[in-house]
């Protein structure tokens, strides 16, 4: 076998293990085909067959029946972690742009798919979890207060909420740029950050990630980093939140305005300011006949939870919900 085949070859292995991670059910060779169709991945249900067969034999994955199908290792999470490192450089665009393209809500009949962040929280931490969050939501520091909640072996999307956990759904700031996709209008995501607040209002950003260069969504690296301070934000006026830079032609914003309203009118905004034709936004440059958009994180009001100490698993940019499944936060807090 030349050396490109085997680096294709390792490349499926690793994109099947990826399927793996993310379910908590063995699963056949059938449901894993499909979802690495979703994932823009060509690989036939025999071709995934003999693929699993490698992994197997390497410890990676295990069979449990020929009826329930293949679970993941910790050797097999193990090798998603190790594995190709230039593979995973850029994972984070590419999930934007996937995310966007699968993206088919309808703002004027509220119905399709919309992205969505998941966390997981600990059952007996979540009522904590949800009176730290509420200030978040009031002062409006997301993109949106409609949420999916699910319990311990129920589901958000295709994701399998763990044993002993509540999941969370937010909404992902990807819903305004597969919106905007469906309505012709290209969007260049340049990256996530910190944005520094003060006064209440956006000054500049003081930490960025490109996408492009980052195997991680920048939000979930800034709160491992315990980076934020949203908290102080919904107190004081002051403080780093999470946002994200993006840009789109000058030539499309009456349409993108047109777009972005009707979001608005659906319960979903995130857009925390739009700049002028190729005028900087918050100290960054924008392109020639370009207009710079900041978006809030989806993850503002998760990120706050780790500022308080509260244990939490986060997944950002992970599945897609319906969005007639979406409910109120603050009909969970009555």
């Amino acid at each position: 076998m030349s050396f490109k085949s085997e680096r294709e070859v390792e490349r499926k292995i690793l994109a099947i293990l990826k399927v793996l991670s993310n379910v908590q059910e063995p699963v056949g060779a059938r449901i894993i085909a499909h979802k690495l169709k979703e994932m823009g991945i060509q690989i036939s249900e025999r071709g995934v067959r003999y693929d699993l067969k490698l992994t197997d034999g390497r410890g990676l994955t295990r069979l449990m029946s020929d009826w329930d199908g293949r679970i993941i290792t910790k050797k097999g999470l193990n090798e998603i972690e190790d594995a190709m490192v230039n593979d995973k450089v850029g994972f984070a665009i590419t999930r934007i742009e996937l995310l966007s393209f699968r993206t088919d809500f309808n703002y004027e009949t509220h119905t399709g798919l919309i992205p969505v962040n998941v966390s997981y929280f600990p059952e007996d931490k979540f009522s904590s979890a949800l009176k730290v969050m509420e200030p978040v939501f009031k002062r409006g520091l997301c993109v949106s207060n409609l949420v999916v909640i699910a319990r311990s072996g129920e589901r958000i999307g295709d994701i399998r909420i763990p044993e002993g956990n509540v999941g969370l759904a937010t909404v992902c700031s990807v819903v305004i740029n597969g919106t905007l996709l469906k309505a012709g209008i290209p969007m260049d995501s340049r990256f996530g950050g910190l944005l520094q607040i003060k006064d209440n209002k956006p000054v500049r950003f003081s930490q960025v990630i490109h996408y492009n260069g980052s195997s991680m969504d920048p939000s979930e690296i800034f709160m491992k980093a315990k980076m934020t301070s949203v908290r102080e934000v919904t107190q004081y006026g002051i403080g780093q939140v999470l946002a994200n830079f993006r840009e789109i032609p000058a030539i499309c914003n009456p349409i993108a305005e047109r777009v972005m309203s009707g979001l608005k009118n659906a319960g979903i905004n995130g857009v925390l300011t739009i700049g002028k034709i190729s005028e900087k936004v918050c100290e960054i440059d924008v392109d020639l006949n370009k207009i710079g958009i900041v978006l809030l994180g989806g993850l503002n009001p998760v990120a706050v939870t780790v500022e308080a100490g509260i244990e939490v698993e986060n997944h950002s940019m992970s599945t897609l919900v319906d969005y007639k499944s979406l409910v109120n936060v603050y009909d969970l807090m009555d």
